[in-house]
């Protein structure tokens, strides 16, 4: 049985190495569009690339819409058929261009990969993300034990992630340095520390709650104090790893290692809402909490700058769009409050940021004018 094409191998490292150092695109986005290529080469039978015809984009398409996912086990959704053939068609519109392939490959036909425009919007509609209140998270947090170690840092994890609504990537990453425990703040300076779009920012500690930052705090001053850590020592350092009494591996506190990936910590937060009854919420979905949070308790247009500003977005657009949906129950009670005289009224500042304009205009923009520019 067939497993693979040699001459196809070489066509997706090229591709693959366009995608990372002329695109910039991240490895797991590469990963991704590997998985989609495998799944078009195998329903093939690895057919050669310079084979590659219209109704073979066509098939596929069919095909997909057959398969089960490995772990739902149902129907793969309409965003994961999107996501799929997109991947399909920008590889062969790259692969129309390469030399040998021009005269074999028509551009043209890697738009029979495209879906139809009523299954394209179902992919791409904004839904509602799942992310935890602030309450539960902080009772997550008074869950997570604190006797040894690894148990502190642990839990200082979640508890630091509430507190900055830092990335995990850049949790991982972090050295004792960057952490101003008396100005309650983390320097994020992107030449040390994994931060997105290599972006340098400062952030303060959020308005979480005093336990939250107690925590924190007695963290940095363990690993500073007790530790006697330095300024380039890791903030939250990887699990060392030794031998017990019988011969076998055990964790044995904590070494001066960074972690490799943000995975471990993954992996805390799985099993702190897990030991919480709580189903899992990764470390990301606590921006959408602190957000959500920033939305009851600023006041003014200056306030959510200032906020937005603090989870690294450089425009409160950003703040607005990707995090700042309301939630349905949100949605109602904010409805059902417009008609009674118990909420203040809204006074517009002088001062009110362009980007709140902006996103003031879109609302006011006619549908059919916002679709044809997104086009």
């Amino acid at each position: 049985m067939t497993t693979h094409n040699a001459n196809n191998e070489r066509t997706k490292r090229q591709y693959f190495a366009y995608l990372k150092e002329a695109r910039r695109y991240s490895e797991e986005t590469v990963d991704a569009v590997a998985k989609s290529l495998t799944r078009f080469e195998s329903a093939t039978n690895y057919r050669d690339f310079k084979a590659f015809r219209c109704e073979q984009a066509v098939a596929f398409k069919r095909h997909l819409a057959q398969q089960d996912g490995v772990v739902s086990g149902t129907k793969l959704s309409k965003a994961t058929l999107h996501a799929t053939l997109n991947h399909l068609k920008r590889f062969f519109q790259w692969v129309a261009m390469q030399p040998g392939f021009k005269s074999r490959v028509r551009f043209s036909d890697a738009e029979y990969f495209n879906l139809s425009d009523n299954e394209s919007r179902v992919a791409t509609a904004r839904r509602e993300r799942r992310f935890p209140t602030i309450e539960q998270v902080r009772h997550v947090i008074s869950l997570m034990p604190s006797g040894d170690e690894i148990a502190k840092r642990d839990r200082a994890v979640v508890a630091f992630i509430l507190l900055t609504g830092a990335r995990d990537s850049a949790v991982a990453s972090l050295k004792c340095k960057h952490v101003d425990v008396q100005a309650g703040s983390v320097y994020q300076d992107a030449r040390e520390v994994k931060t997105k779009f290599g972006k340098t920012f400062l952030t303060y500690f959020f308005p979480v709650g005093d336990e939250v930052r107690a925590i924190v705090v007695k963290w940095v001053t363990y690993l500073r104090e007790i530790r006697l850590w330095g300024n380039d020592d890791p903030l939250f350092p990887a699990t060392k790893v030794g031998l017990d009494d019988a011969g076998q591996f055990h964790a044995a506190g904590v070494g001066r290692e960074h972690w490799g990936t943000a995975e471990p910590i993954r992996v805390i937060f799985r099993h702190a809402f897990s030991a919480a009854d709580l189903p899992y919420f990764n470390p990301h979905s606590l921006r959408n909490t602190l957000v959500q949070l920033g939305e009851t308790v600023c006041r003014t247009p200056e306030d959510f700058k200032a906020w937005s500003q603090n989870l690294g977005h450089e425009g409160v657009l950003t703040t607005f769009l990707s995090y700042g949906a309301v939630g349905s129950m949100r949605q109602g009670q904010i409805l059902r409050e417009l008609g009674t005289d118990s909420r203040p009224r809204f006074v517009a500042s002088a001062q009110l940021d362009d980007a709140v304009r902006r996103v003031l205009r879109e609302a006011r923009r006619p549908r059919s004018e916002t679709c044809s520019q997104q086009e």
